[in-house]
């Protein structure tokens, strides 16, 4: 089993940054697929970020690309989602996912089989 828990979410206003925080505990592996998903007031959960917990590869949302990144430490299993100048559309709850599986696809939410209980992060202007 492994256990997600998300923090770092809050009120914060237009063009702030923000980062958000992952800590994962239990059975991980190298091949783990590490992700970011959101899911905003009325709107479906969507794909943010995502990479494996080894390597290099990073992967983003093509509409997301450019003000958020995904980071791992490995050292202290944690992963984390930068998010820089925040929009209004940013408002939503954000969450934590993890595959076990090396290969997938990064966008779809079903291969996931870990989830956090999720952060909210409210922009105002």
């Amino acid at each position: 089993q492994v256990q997600l828990v998300e923090s770092g979410g809050g009120l914060v206003q237009v063009g702030d940054s923000l980062r958000l925080s992952c800590a994962i505990s239990g059975r991980t592996s190298s091949e783990f697929r590490m992700a970011w998903f959101r899911r905003a007031p009325g709107k479906e959960r969507e794909f943010v970020a995502g990479r494996r917990w080894s390597g290099t590869g990073t992967y983003y949302a093509d509409s997301l690309k450019g003000r958020f990144t995904i980071s791992r430490d490995n050292a202290n299993n944690m992963l984390y989602l930068q998010i820089d100048l925040l929009r209004l559309e940013d408002t939503a709850v954000y969450y934590c996912a993890a595959d076990p599986r090396y290969a997938g696809t990064w966008h779809n939410e079903n291969e996931y089989t870990y989830w956090g209980q999720g952060t909210q992060v409210t922009v105002s202007s």
